[in-house]
């Protein structure tokens, strides 16, 4: 017969049980071991969650069979969309699909073609096995539908290259995932995409040239192209946030005075310039060229607003390489050589909006200089290495100088200054002048404009991406063909357009320190056998002993 005391004790064990399941599901506590508390979410993430009213589904669309890797992207959005779920105010559901599993050739391209123009676009990846490469089909992204909207949202972050890139851009990936699924959730419920322009009609680049940066941006804004002699009034107020990239012909006094009321009225302008011009492909025939001063009268606007781009071109040891034939000619071997004048300019690390990001790569870049001006403050963001030389145009230039072997003596100039954030409230540069001819609409220009925000860029390829010369197809920006090199050019025109456009400051989330601590690929491949043998085997060996342990326990606790 059973006692009664132990007949309580289990009682009351079932009771505390039951007890802490009710209590789990109203309590939501989670701890976090990790060092960068990367199972944490932020305090912005989790306001927005809890003050969401609307029904939340997001669709992933990474599952199935994969790669090791992105296995660790779809794990990581898995963990992080839990903790979604857990700290949202209003119902989230998460689905993980694999959509063409299963289904015939002609069906896949059906559904392929289907999710393409929802946004949902492929990633075809090549799998190193023992028996050579594979191609695989992959969708590393996912949709979030809500309020009646809907939003693609890219988990990978495909910086371009190889597939031996792969496990850096995923890595990568898995730092951002919660920026990603945060902002874009934020906009599906809101319903403002803000509305980003490009400059054209002086010169700039065609849009080839600019496909990724547009491309890139377009995955969470309204980009397009912007004529500052056709744009009205009602035009440049829709406008969030303007770039104008590499301008080869000097502007207006109309163009000028659109800008000046666009960054009065509290829009965000980015100047990627180009201050003296020269171009690496007119050196290409074997001729000099002279770099000449670019003239776009842009200065007294740059000066009134606190920036000075200078008329100069920058040699730094730490620079990026050029492909150059070899054996007397064109016709002779293709060789990769340092090119001093394209320098590998340096984020400052303090800065939220280049911090965690790689170095940029710039060609014929200047240095830029801040200038006093009143209520704003200056940022120096991007400056060349130590070890650099500044040559003032004009000067002349031929390929032969990439034999030139720069003397340290020479290029100790220490840091200089090529990219500037200016924040603050502007005066107006047509303050006590005239409005110019030919500007027909009414502009309400103060002398002194709202609190806003601009960069100041000195070179205007930063922005460009490569483009293939075979067929035309554009690269990733920030991605070098002929060195396979990925540099950040494009996580820095994401940043800016993030810090320029939230009004909530989300890039803290872009920049969340997150380690991924990889296995030794080299260890694991040596030391494979022996642990599968440890993992086989083993417990095996526990259990038997434990077994044996419990006879003999047994055995003599009841001969006793």
């Amino acid at each position: 017969m059973v006692k009664k005391p132990i007949i309580t004790k289990v009682l009351i064990y079932l009771s505390v049980l039951v007890l802490l399941n009710v209590i789990a599901q109203y309590v939501y506590v989670r701890i976090d071991f990790t060092k960068e508390k990367r199972f944490t979410l932020t305090q912005k993430t989790k306001a927005l969650l809890q003050h969401n009213q609307h029904e939340i589904v997001v669709t992933v669309f990474l599952d199935g069979e994969m790669p090791s890797a992105f296995k660790r992207l779809r794990n990581a959005t898995k963990d992080l969309l839990a903790d979604y779920k857990a700290y949202s105010k209003a119902n989230i559901k998460v689905l993980f699909v694999d959509p063409i599993t299963g289904l015939t050739l002609s069906e896949q391209d059906t559904v392929i073609n289907q999710l393409y123009e929802m946004g949902i676009k492929p990633t075809n990846i090549n799998i190193k096995s023992d028996a050579g490469f594979t191609e695989k089909l992959v969708f590393p992204m996912a949709l979030i539908e809500s309020n009646g909207r809907q939003m693609p949202v890219k988990l990978l972050q495909n910086l371009g290259g190889e597939a031996s890139n792969y496990d850096q851009n995923i890595n990568n990936s898995i730092k951002n995932l919660e920026y990603i699924f945060t902002s874009s959730i934020k906009k599906v419920i809101s319903g403002y995409n803000p509305r980003i322009g490009f400059t054209e009609g002086n010169g700039e680049p065609t849009n080839p040239y600019l496909y990724d940066a547009i491309s890139s941006l377009s995955d969470s804004y309204v980009v397009g192209r912007v004529n500052l002699d056709s744009i009205t009034r009602e035009g440049l107020d829709s406008l969030k946030m303007m770039l104008i990239v590499k301008p080869l012909k000097a502007f207006t006094e109309v163009q000028k005075y659109k800008l000046n009321y666009f960054v009065l009225k509290g829009g965000k302008l980015v100047w990627s310039i180009d201050q003296v011009r020269m171009d690496l492909d007119s050196l290409r025939s074997g001729r000099s060229f002279m770099a000449l001063n670019n003239n776009l009268n842009l200065d007294d606007m740059l000066f009134e607003y606190g920036a000075r781009i200078n008329y100069n071109l920058i040699a730094d040891v730490n620079c990026a390489e050029i492909p150059v034939a070899t054996q007397g000619g064109p016709k002779g071997d293709i060789q990769m050589a340092p090119w001093l004048y394209y320098p590998i300019l340096l984020p400052d690390t303090s800065n939220s909006v280049v911090k965690n990001i790689d170095h940029i790569r710039s060609e014929f870049a200047s240095t830029v200089d801040t200038v006093g001006a009143r209520n704003i403050q200056k940022h120096v963001i991007l400056t060349t290495s130590p070890y650099n030389k500044v040559y003032n145009a004009p000067k002349m230039f031929n390929l032969r100088m990439i034999e030139e072997q720069p003397t340290p003596k020479e290029f100790t100039g220490g840091p200089k200054a090529a990219g500037v954030l200016l924040e603050g409230s502007f005066k107006s540069v047509f303050l006590n002048r005239p409005v110019p001819e030919g500007i027909v609409e009414k502009y309400d220009v103060p002398d002194q404009g709202k609190p806003t925000k601009m960069i100041v860029l000195g070179d205007g390829d930063i922005f460009k991406n490569q483009v293939s010369a075979t067929d035309g197809s554009p690269f990733s920006l920030g991605f070098d063909r002929y060195t396979q090199q990925n540099y950040g050019n494009k996580a820095l025109l994401l940043n800016i357009a993030d810090y320029f456009t939230n009004e909530d400051n989300l890039i803290a989330l872009r920049n969340k320190e997150i380690t991924v601590r990889l296995l030794d690929k080299t260890l694991v491949r040596t030391e494979k056998t022996k642990w599968q043998l440890i993992n086989t085997v083993m417990p095996i060996l526990l259990l038997i002993c434990f077994a044996i342990f419990q006879h003999y326990y047994r055995k003599y606790k009841y001969a006793k």
